[in-house]
């Protein structure tokens, strides 16, 4: 085992971010403030809050049983076929969620940039691309994710400071918005968002010390959930509440609002959408190896590779589904807000039943939680 744990804290972290600031950035700031309005970014803090648990709660989990993945150690918890149960919904959902991030990608390209070519051309190229990726060991998988991290987080973080020369802070008020059963739905929409998080549960039993396994959690939900706060406030204050309801995608509309000193760019627009593909694809491809790997350890066979192409096609039908991109956002936040459910329910019930009978892994790594549990 000791030969298969080559994942730092680092690439753990970089997993996380780059994993969850995918395709959702584009209409985040639109979710949050349907929600909230201008209480926006307290209801983007609010779900970072909600995905938090989520993630402590694996990361105790994976600590627990540090040489296991959820599918693994659930069949200690709660027994083996109930185990299996929970573990078929997992693979099921993050299957139609990786369908869901292939569509929403192809139909941002379309409807932006490649006007002329169908959208199930963009898709399956995607789907290929991350089928193709999949094919590697995790070690790679965390080598890919560690290389574009930096490719993500510095060209976000630019767009957002330099938009702040055209904000208005009045557009920030009233903080605490009007509605509250809005905000409440809101955070559950904007926790769904930083699902990705759950590529975790897969890479704790291969990192060197997964004994830090929470310090990666903290600093990669922080780093992500810090980009997607500054974000909404950009957006919110540039743009305010009412226009934002107007636009489809305003991260990338604050994209074109801004541009660099000196006028070197006038319009960031493009350079957004060249980052916000690399986004997609490392969030694509978390979800997809995903979903092979938990097929692979359900069935007890010894290499995910197998699935990597037999599960396209699945994918891809599932992807093309909705009819047009209204009805792909409806089922984009009914899907994520049922998938809650499975992404902190279930791993909060597995934790609870862990506790009560006592229940942890044999192996030294899991004796560090001996102070937790």
């Amino acid at each position: 085992m000791e030969e298969q744990r080559q994942i730092t804290v680092i690439q753990t972290a970089a997993i996380l971010v780059s994993t969850i600031i995918g395709v959702g950035v584009l209409p985040l700031p639109l979710f949050a403030v349907r929600a909230g309005e201008s209480a926006a970014p307290l209801v983007t803090l609010f779900g970072m809050a909600v995905a938090s648990i989520g993630l402590v709660l694996i990361t105790w989990l994976g600590m627990r049983f540090s040489n296991k993945t959820i599918i693994q150690y659930s069949e200690d918890i709660i027994g083996k076929w109930a185990a299996r149960l929970g573990s078929l919904l997992i693979i099921v959902f993050f299957a139609v969620l990786t369908s869901l991030t292939a569509r929403e990608f192809g139909e941002v390209v379309v409807t932006s940039v490649l006007k002329s070519t169908p959208v199930e051309v963009t898709v399956i190229v995607m789907l290929l691309l991350a089928a193709i990726s999949t094919r590697n060991t995790i070690t790679t998988f965390a080598y890919i994710h560690h290389f574009y991290f930096p490719l993500l987080l510095v060209p976000i973080l630019l767009i957002a400071f330099l938009s702040f020369k055209n904000a208005e802070v009045i557009n920030l008020q009233p903080i605490f918005g009007n509605d509250l059963k809005g905000i409440m739905m809101g955070t559950m929409t904007i926790a769904a968002l930083f699902q990705g998080s759950f590529i975790l549960t897969m890479v704790i039993p291969s990192m060197r010390k997964p004994e830090k396994a929470m310090l990666a959690s903290f600093w990669g939900m922080l780093i992500a959930g810090g980009l997607y706060l500054l974000i909404v406030v950009a957006a919110v204050s540039v743009f305010g509440a009412e226009e934002i309801k107007n636009l489809l995608w305003p991260t990338l509309e604050l994209a074109k609002a801004t541009s660099l000193p000196a006028n070197i760019l006038e319009r960031l627009d493009a350079a957004v959408l060249a980052v916000w593909v690399t986004a997609v694809f490392t969030t694509l491809l978390s979800s997809y190896f995903f979903t092979i790997y938990a097929i692979t350890q359900l069935f007890r066979l010894a290499d995910h590779k197998m699935f990597s192409f037999f599960l396209l096609p699945f994918v891809f039908i599932m992807a093309m589904l909705p009819q047009n991109i209204v009805q792909m956002y409806d089922i984009i936040e009914n899907v994520g807000r049922i998938g809650l459910y499975i992404t902190i329910g279930y791993p909060g019930l597995l934790f609870m039943i862990s506790i009560l009978r006592k229940k942890r892994g044999n192996q030294n790594g899991d004796e560090s939680m001996d102070k937790i549990g």
